[in-house]
């Protein structure tokens, strides 16, 4: 199959990588053009140095929008809207002039599902958020039988439909490469944190859990709020509770899989944990925040606090240490591999293949809802 593969364009889809955006992209590309399939992907130009081999950028902007418009400081702004809207009017109208036989859209933008809708053309759309009115109005008007979405778990399922899923909706759940976090037996007595450092994640949180249950705690992870990190993060900072910088896969793999525990700590509704499955397959029991999808992910092989809790926390940690590491690893395997979710995938995209229209439907939409850039560029 052609497939074209929209992603996020926050942050470069290159190791090291920003979140589980970012990692699942890359991934999903690396392994399906593995599988001989030919792989485009839509994102920032500056993706393009740590691409799998194989896979083609087709670039959106040529750098991530957070070099030049951090988050967190242009979020809902007019200037990031338009700067955002310019750019997907483009890569609409590459996408549409493509010719791929399928579109895995794993952007956030409104444009891409209801081109889809529009066009006629065979989508399906990851949401690895939960919902927020403006995309959830763009996936609410895009349901036909060509279009597909998917959630990460059963939970957000329901926050995007909470009336009832329709047909065209379904899990494909994130997946991990196991060859990536080799298992490891037996850990040293610390814990590890994982993840991009911003409030949302409650790395103080796990700092706070650590201290308490006298565990040493040393955290990964690019430092997203600077303000966060140095007000509330590094307070808790000490001998035995440490930043050990943001690492690329196989040193975080070697670092992850030496602990005897992962504290997880989210602190919004958690549509997954990418994070939570990577310590997992090394062996790792997780001590987790009880929000979203976490049992859901983590099952039996981890223990649970309520939100804000940090003396809940730290008991979840104490008790999480004694739990079976072999338990972890075979829960990744049975439900979290990479194999099981391109299999799941490749499925989508048929039915999704299945379902488009003989001739264009012609549904149209406002120009504040879609909109497509004149000219025709032809891919090279």
């Amino acid at each position: 199959m052609r497939i074209a593969l929209v992603a996020h364009i926050r942050h470069p889809i290159a190791p090291p990588f920003a979140g589980g955006m970012e990692a699942h992209s890359w991934h999903l590309a690396r392994h399906l053009a593995d599988r001989g399939h030919e792989v485009t992907v839509f994102a920032s130009g500056d993706s393009a140095s740590g691409m799998p081999a194989g896979v083609r950028v087709h670039a959106v902007l040529p750098v991530h929008y957070d070099a030049e418009f951090p988050w967190h400081r242009y979020h809902g702004t007019t200037v990031l809207t338009d700067h955002l809207d310019h750019a997907y009017a483009r890569a609409a109208r590459d996408l549409l002039r493509g010719r791929f036989d399928v579109i895995h859209n794993n952007g956030l933008h409104r444009f891409i599902p209801r081109l889809a809708a529009s066009e006629g053309l065979p989508m399906v759309t990851s949401l690895h958020v939960p919902p927020f009115d403006v995309l959830r109005r763009a996936v609410h008007d895009s349901v036909a039988p060509w279009v597909r979405f998917t959630t990460t778990s059963q939970v957000q399922v329901r926050r995007w439909w909470p009336d009832g899923a329709p047909a065209e909706a379904s899990v494909l759940s994130n997946g991990i490469d196991l060859a990536d976090w080799p298992y490891v037996p037996q850990g040293d007595g610390s814990a590890v944190w994982c993840g991009r450092i911003t409030p949302t994640k409650g790395t103080h949180l796990a700092a706070q859990a650590a201290r308490l249950a006298g565990v040493p705690l040393t955290i990964f992870g690019t430092i997203e709020h600077r303000d966060y990190f140095e007000a509330e993060v590094r307070p808790h900072l000490s001998s035995a509770i440490r930043y050990g910088g943001h690492l690329a896969g196989p040193a975080l793999a070697r670092e992850v899989g030496k602990a005897s525990a992962l504290l997880f700590t989210p602190l919004w509704d958690e549509p997954f944990g990418l994070a939570a499955i990577e310590a997992m397959a090394t062996g790792l029991p997780v001590a987790c925040i009880d929000m979203g999808a976490v049992r859901e992910v983590v099952g039996d092989t981890g223990t649970y606090a309520p939100p804000h809790d940090p003396e809940a926390l730290a008991e979840a940690l104490k008790a999480a240490i004694g739990m079976s590491r072999p338990a972890c690893r075979a829960r990744v395997e049975r439900h979290f591999s990479v194999q099981r979710m391109i299999d799941r995938a490749e499925d989508i995209y048929t039915e999704a293949i299945a379902g488009r229209p003989v001739r264009r439907p012609g549904r149209s939409f406002a120009p504040h809802e879609l909109r497509i850039a004149p000219g025709a560029r032809q891919l090279a």
